[in-house]
């Protein structure tokens, strides 16, 4: 999908027909006569819209002729029904050309919508340096947000430890570990693109450019610290799951065990008179209720010596 966007008079953001200069070309899963158009109409390399497009492209940032490719990972919702699983990432390439500036990635996102419906101040599509740097800015904003959602869901986790003896929990933990994983490895990869956009000037910037950009990358830095820390978390949370799982597992199997012995007593008499042989006390006429309370004081009996020894 091709749509083109241009700030008009009071910086309203509207959507146009034919891109100029000063406007922001926005491709999402474009097909290949859309890429085919982009590329010889801006004189563009076919790799600069293509690379962004490979879900495994690694983040980066490389001039192309009169043309700047700046390639990050963002993170994404994965559209799927189990909601531990949905914490994903996923390219997104922004070129800015001396006319335009260009995005590509795979899938719509929250981050692009933002700018859309004018969620983002101070937005105008001709202001490109500006436009990266609100745009990376976003994406850190995002990535906190989804973080602090992985956490609470650990925390909720958490409060089902005590209790659990299914293997659920166990996989939702490992879910949210491997988002966690993806998440580190975008952020250290964004991180590096960040530093090596502010250390070489790939872009002219004022003083409140280069503010934006220190400040976003105090917030990918703080974005990747609470990352490591969450699945250290999890980690250790994952094995003290694991044990607590088996330990209740064992106090169920040892109490079952407790209560199988302590009923095998009245079985056992109970066998024992049914046989069809002479036994003592048969012919007495009060030979059922006696053994009816010898079977319950054995397993009363079994019973208090297993409770003193904690047996359940």
């Amino acid at each position: 999908m091709l749509q083109i966007y241009r700030t008009g008079t009071g910086g309203k953001l509207t959507e146009v027909n034919k891109a100029g200069r000063g406007c922001w070309i926005s491709l999402i899963d474009p097909t290949e006569e859309e890429i085919r158009q982009v590329v010889a109409e801006w004189n563009l390399p076919p790799h600069v819209i293509r690379d962004p497009l490979d879900i495994n492209e690694r983040s980066r940032i490389e001039r192309e002729g009169d043309a700047l490719l700046v390639i990050v990972d963002i993170p994404i919702d994965r559209e799927t029904d189990s909601p531990e699983e949905r914490y994903g990432t996923i390219p997104l390439g922004v070129v800015v050309h001396e006319e335009v500036f260009i995005t590509v990635c795979l899938r719509d996102n929250p981050i692009l919508q933002d700018f859309i419906r004018g969620r983002v101040r101070e937005f105008f599509t001709y202001k490109k340096t500006r436009f990266v740097l609100q745009l990376l800015r976003r994406m850190a904003l995002y990535y906190l947000e989804d973080l602090k959602k992985i956490n609470q869901k650990t925390d909720d986790i958490e409060k089902e430890l005590q209790q659990s003896l299914k293997n659920k929990e166990l996989f939702t933990l490992l879910s949210l570990e491997k988002s966690l994983v993806y998440f580190m490895t975008s952020l250290n990869s964004n991180n590096l693109v960040m530093e090596k956009l502010l250390r070489n000037r790939y872009l002219p910037m004022f003083k409140e450019d280069e503010d934006l950009l220190e400040d976003t990358l105090i917030e990918i830095k703080q974005a990747l610290e609470m990352s490591q820390i969450y699945s250290s978390i999890l980690s250790g949370m994952m094995d003290a799951f694991a044990s607590v799982i088996s330990n209740n597992q064992n106090h169920v199997m040892k109490a079952l065990t407790s209560i199988t012995i302590i009923l095998s007593v009245p079985i056992m008499l109970a066998s024992l008179y049914g046989m069809n042989v002479p036994l003592p006390f048969q012919e007495n006429p009060q030979a059922f209720a006696a053994i009816l309370f010898l079977s319950l004081f054995l397993s009363f009996l079994t019973a208090l010596i297993f409770w003193k020894k904690r047996f359940f």
